[in-house]
């Protein structure tokens, strides 16, 4: 299926991207929205023929557990509700511990890199095998950016995704800024990556912008799009053209003059590539000629920000319709992963989360440094991402919100979600007496009560509550 030219779409800028000339299609993240109706500019689009594509961020095929069934049916219900051709997930681990290690369920609140050895590998397919049994369309797969390199990893990047594809005929969501945040990070080399995997896979492309600080390449999504980003995408252009390409923007959103200019920048980059390899039509030539040719809105996309909202990703089988992707035939069923191959898997992925969010030391062969980077950018985006989904904690608790927060997630890892961790980040701060100012703490009292129970903590339940945090702390 040819897409064309896309653009993500977000809440925030839903007006722009609906003025937008010469978007084909839009992507918005599934979490985000409801499985029963759709926000209004959806709608809207729709009418007009513009394709959605539901993009999921919760589901952590990468980790150690099976897919849980309440989120591939959401996902599912999501993508019957858009009518969409795909849906498309990540090649990530998004939580770990709980049954297979006895520890408490962590939450990273964001995309983590899967090992790339064998082991993780084969579970990597059986959870992707299962999640293309739940789903009504064909899945694609992302490549995620990462600060983080596994140590004793047996597979390169563009190896991994080509043994990804045979195995379970999976589409590929290439995200050339990722390609780029790798090559800056972890020293990979975005054309050998193009080189080894299977481009006659990609359903479509992912272009966004970060940003470089200290040698360390952040991949915002809040920063225009670079030259070096737009120089991975045209040697992907120069080996295929991609059924569809799209921009992605999440915050400090610019104005929609910008925004157009950056799609300018995408087609001429895919046009200048066009008479290079790759056959059809692609992406590189599309100027708004796709269907409804008119416009994308835009749905925020944070991960689990919407409790409840169910559906994170898969596909069906990933073979009936795979063509139309660019997956290639799925290969019969494998047999089941033992069960002592999760539980390695399980291991090795809870202390890495627990280094990065419950100040664990971190695992032999990691780099503390770099651990510590990932570390606090988690932290930030927690704090930022409860500012959405809470926008009163901070206008409650004004410049103290940040440091108050930062405080409180050094010493409480995420274990439920982005809503549930600000009205824990509220009690803690009542338990503590805080904030000092009275009509703060009675707004914040009011804002938790509304939220949480039918009143405040008591003095006792304070109290229990104190000791238990400081028990659990040790």
């Amino acid at each position: 299926m040819e897409l064309g030219i896309g653009i993500g779409w977000r809440p925030e800028i839903a007006d722009e991207v609906e003025a937008l000339p010469g978007i084909d299609w839009v992507e918005a993240v599934a979490e985000n929205l409801c499985a029963d109706h759709l926000p209004a500019s959806l709608v809207r689009l729709r009418e007009r023929g513009v394709t959605v594509v539901p993009h999921g961020v919760s589901l952590g095929l990468g980790g150690a557990d099976r897919p849980d069934p309440g989120r591939l049916a959401g996902l599912a219900a999501r993508a019957a509700l858009l009518d969409a051709p795909l849906v498309t997930e990540h090649i990530a681990f998004v939580r770990a511990g709980g049954a297979r290690t006895g520890s408490p369920v962590l939450e990273a609140g964001h995309l983590l890199p899967v090992p790339r050895t064998w082991a993780a590998l084969d579970v990597l397919c059986e959870n992707v095998r299962i999640a293309q049994d739940a789903l009504p369309v064909p899945l694609a797969l992302e490549n995620i950016a990462a600060l983080i390199s596994w140590p004793g990893e047996e597979l390169t990047e563009g190896q991994f995704l080509a043994e990804l594809v045979e195995r379970t005929g999976v589409g590929l969501l290439i995200d050339v800024a990722n390609l780029h945040t790798n090559h800056v990070n972890r020293g990979e080399d975005p054309a050998t990556a193009l080189d080894e995997l299977p481009v006659e896979a990609i359903a479509y492309v992912h272009v966004a912008g970060g940003v470089e600080k200290d040698g360390v390449w952040h991949d915002t999504h809040a920063h225009p799009v670079t030259a070096p980003v737009l120089d991975v995408l045209a040697e992907l252009r120069s080996r295929v053209a991609p059924p569809g390409v799209l921009l992605e923007r999440d915050d400090a959103f610019p104005p929609a003059a910008e925004l157009a200019g950056e799609l300018d920048a995408i087609r001429g980059t895919l046009e200048a590539g066009g008479g290079a390899g790759g056959a059809g039509t692609g992406a590189g030539v599309g100027t708004g000629a796709g269907p409804g040719a008119g416009a994308g809105a835009g749905a925020g996309a944070v991960p689990g920000a919407v409790a409840g909202a169910g559906a994170v990703g898969a596909v069906p089988g990933a073979v009936a319709g795979a063509g139309a992707v660019g997956a290639v035939p799925t290969t019969p069923t494998a047999p089941a992963v033992p069960e002592a191959v999760r539980d390695g898997v399980a291991v090795a992925q809870t202390a890495l989360l627990s280094a990065l969010v419950a100040g664990t030391p971190a695992p032999e062969g990691f780099d503390p440094r770099r651990l510590g980077v990932q570390s606090r950018a988690l932290a930030a985006k927690r704090a930022d991402v409860v500012a959405k989904v809470a926008p009163e904690l901070p206008e409650i608790l004004g410049r103290g919100y940040r440091a108050a927060f930062l405080a409180y997630a050094g010493a409480r890892p995420m274990t439920a979600g982005y809503r549930r961790d600000a009205l824990d980040f509220a009690e803690q701060l009542l338990i503590a007496g805080r904030p000092e100012d009275d009509g703060a703490r009675r707004r914040l009292t009011y804002w938790w009560r509304d939220r949480a129970a039918p009143r405040p903590p008591g003095r006792a339940t304070r109290l229990a509550r104190a000791a238990r945090s400081v028990l659990v702390g040790r």
